[in-house]
């Protein structure tokens, strides 16, 4: 809402260029805040009746006291609208005004009222992570309200493709909020997808009728999945710390790399979620925190190992639970120091670790991608297969087997024709 609001009415007329002389229609040219808009009188008058500067009927006769009195008229009513929209303390706007008079008043529906009800919705279906993206989205579009359009909140109405496109550039421009790294294009792309899901569930709420998304286009940037190698992956494996904080973290890291386990779902894993698969061996049986998609994870001896190293941990124990987890900020806090000792030039996360299991230790092995994407809780195999592009390690391994291959296959036919 804007502290100091604008608002005029002047009456036009729209001339024909080709004859001026046949009635034209009457509006009621309205500015608000800096915006305009027309509202048809549906009343016609002719030109030469018309004063253009006084913007009503000239003369005195019948006709012309008519149309003056209902030009008033409608002039009040729209003036009322306004002033209704200022004491009321709601949203002062061009679309806001034409609303009230033409009694389409569309008080709940804008934006903040659209993110309130989201949040409403969300935060039952929605895991606790995605629920802060769409917390940060929200406020990056409030600033931008307040800061493009001097305004605490818009009637979606009034969005347009031009306010997706200005979003986009404040975004572009803007510095970051609480001192995070400024935003990059997927960073920036990712902002504008959530606030299309708010469009989104405007549209099949019914409390919009055209979708200003319509003409725009998400434009992400292709990037590459960072994994940890398989000798940095040993380096991490050999390395024993004196500091418990440290070494618990290092565990809990490497048995996400050995399951592809996100965060999340490591912090939540119980005893009982370790049972015998068909195979009459143990698998991890559990659902993806994020999307709550069924995961089932044989066990490998390496995270067998470290169940069993914290299975008489008394914090893990108290909680009921495998592993001593802290927050996920301290975790990767943690995780960056190990980082630095190790001489690892790359950022150690639970997003990495996962990364890890999907390249070096699952592909990189030959497990087929669709093992792969049900072992991750992938919804898409598409997901699974932006992991499959960085391969270039088991591509180089494959070409030196196809060259050994052959080379033994020309050796056999030598030793053939040597023999005939």
């Amino acid at each position: 809402m804007k502290t100091k609001n604008t608002f005029g009415i002047h009456f036009i007329i729209r001339v024909s260029n080709s004859n001026k002389t046949v009635p034209s229609l009457i509006y009621a040219r309205v500015t608000v805040n800096g915006q305009r808009t027309e509202i048809s009188l549906k009343l016609k008058i002719s030109p030469t009746s018309w004063d253009n500067i006084k913007g009503k009927a000239k003369g005195k006769s019948e006709d012309t006291v008519r149309i003056n009195a209902h030009i008033e008229r409608v002039r009040s009513l729209i003036t009322d609208a306004y002033h209704q929209l200022v004491q009321q303390k709601r949203v002062v706007s061009i679309g806001a005004v034409k609303n009230i008079f033409l009694g389409h008043d569309d008080t709940e529906s804008s934006l903040l009222k659209l993110i309130d009800y989201h949040r409403e919705i969300a935060t039952s279906k929605l895991a606790y992570g995605t629920l802060k993206n769409y917390f940060s989205t929200e406020k990056y579009l409030k600033s931008y309200l307040r800061k493009v359009h001097n305004r605490t909140d818009i009637y979606l109405s009034e969005i347009n493709y031009k306010f997706i496109f200005d979003f986009e550039n404040f975004l572009r421009n803007c510095k970051p909020i609480h001192k995070h790294q400024p935003l990059n294009n997927n960073g920036i792309m990712k902002h504008i997808e959530r606030f299309k899901k708010l469009i989104n569930l405007a549209i099949t709420m019914e409390w919009m009728e055209k979708d200003p998304f319509t003409k725009y286009k998400l434009q992400f940037e292709k990037t590459e999945r960072g994994h940890l190698t398989k000798s940095e992956l040993e380096i991490l494996v050999n390395k024993n710390f004196a500091i418990e904080r440290l070494q618990s973290v290092l565990d809990m890291f490497l048995f996400s790399c050995y399951t592809g386990l996100a965060y999340i779902d490591i912090f939540h894993l119980a005893p009982h979620n370790i049972a015998k698969g068909s195979d009459g061996k143990d698998w991890i049986i559990s659902s993806r925190e994020k999307t709550k998609i069924p995961v089932r994870v044989p066990l490998l001896p390496e995270a067998l190992e470290l169940i069993e190293k914290y299975k008489e941990h008394p914090v893990a124990f108290a909680k009921g639970k495998l592993f001593p987890v802290i927050s996920n900020q301290r975790m990767n806090g943690y995780l960056k120091e190990i980082a630095i000792i190790c001489e690892i030039d790359k950022n150690l996360s639970f997003h990495l670790a996962r990364h890890t299991f999907a390249t070096t230790i699952t592909l990189n092995n030959g497990v087929p991608i669709e093992s792969v994407s049900k072992m991750l809780g992938h919804t898409a195999i598409k997901t699974t297969q932006i992991y499959a592009k960085v391969l270039e390690h088991k591509l180089g391994e494959d070409m030196d087997n196809l060259r050994e291959r052959r080379l033994i296959q020309e050796n056999h036919k030598y030793n053939f024709e040597e023999s005939n």
